[in-house]
């Protein structure tokens, strides 16, 4: 049963006429649905070749939940006006008599944040070059071309790792940089409320360097461009396609979305965070990276390859001249010549 259901996944249904140029797709909603289907058994394979390097990032991850979830516990408390709401609690927050002592907890919290996020700063290195390697396979697949999962990795690697290690460098430092600002200014608007726009703005400017890190390794393995104009062009196109940009980045954080949601709910955490930490090693950061390359391939053909002459655009999708085309245009093998006498 199981060998009959992969050899339809992956072959089609038997007695099927064979793939004719108008059943390519005509829209990128189309592309994406049937690479993701045939190229599904590859992103699984290449997201496993590359899973180890994020084991460091896992293990940092699992020990600031396993810091904070194991002193902590999720419990329904009552406001001024008797509305009951679920809250994460301290186990030391509260006293004898029951009175909520926050500063204790949030001097705790902010150490092992501060800690944590100076631990992830190697971890997240290390996965730039990775990162460039997984754009340029998945932005192949996207859009219908080959690209073999080990060599074409390997040589997109050796290739944009200097460029890929300098974005993934800004990345891992800059959530250490946005906490201690906003410790900061937050620390500071008991002196004057102006330190709330700072505070925002900061805010503000990592959310749009995160939105451009969807344009920035796929830009990298796709043109030649200087470091400054790779970051201002990733920064711009996120900007460009805001609200898109923002609804692919939750898209891909869904499953982290829904574990979080279930450990708040239900304060169970340790098999969710399992659960999670599966999906990521299986399939995740690969199918995130093809989300990615079949959006960022329809921005580039509006935004920059549309520009460019002689550039081929709307790669993967059916054209006006493929659905010109008829049985009768097929070449027709000519009958050979009769001998001459």
């Amino acid at each position: 049963m199981f060998s009959k259901l992969m050899n339809s996944y992956y072959y089609g249904k038997s007695g099927k006429g064979d793939y004719r140029r108008e059943d390519l797709p005509k829209n990128r909603w189309q592309l994406f649905w049937e690479m993701l289907r045939i190229r599904f058994s590859g992103i699984c394979r290449i997201n496993l070749m590359t899973c180890v390097a994020w084991i460091p990032t896992m293990i940092v991850l699992v020990i600031l939940a396993n810091a904070v979830l194991t002193c902590s516990d999720i419990t329904t408390m009552t406001d001024e006006n008797g509305r009951a709401y679920t809250a994460l609690v301290y186990a030391a927050q509260t006293d004898e008599a029951g009175n909520v002592i926050s500063e204790e907890t949030s001097v705790a919290l902010q150490g092992v944040l501060q800690i944590s996020l100076l631990m992830l700063i190697p971890c997240q290195l290390i996965l730039g070059p990775i990162q460039a390697g997984l754009a340029y396979v998945t932005r192949n697949w996207a859009r219908d071309e080959h690209a073999f999962p080990w060599g074409d990795f390997k040589d997109a690697v050796k290739d944009n790792w200097k460029q890929a290690l300098g974005v993934s460098a800004i990345t891992a430092i800059l959530p250490f940089v946005l906490y201690i600002c906003y410790i900061f200014y937050n620390q500071m608007q008991l002196q004057s409320r102006f330190y709330l726009l700072p505070q925002m703005l900061t805010l503000v400017l990592g959310l749009l360097w995160y939105l451009g890190l969807v344009f920035m390794y796929p830009l990298l393995i796709t043109y030649k461009m200087t470091f400054r104009e790779l970051i201002r062009n990733g920064i711009m196109l996120a900007v460009a396609r805001l609200p898109m940009t923002i609804g692919v980045r939750l898209a891909t954080l869904m499953p982290a979305i829904i574990v979080l949601a279930v450990i708040f709910f239900t304060g169970s955490w340790l098999l969710p965070l399992m659960l999670l930490a599966l999906y990521y090693i299986v399939l995740g950061n690969a199918l995130a990276r093809f989300v990615y390359a079949s959006f960022t391939n329809g921005v580039f053909d509006r935004f920059i390859n549309s520009k460019i002459e002689g550039v081929e655009i709307n790669r993967g999708l059916a054209k006006e001249e493929d659905e010109d085309f008829t049985e009768e245009d097929e070449p027709q093998d000519e009958p050979p010549a009769a001998p001459q006498a």
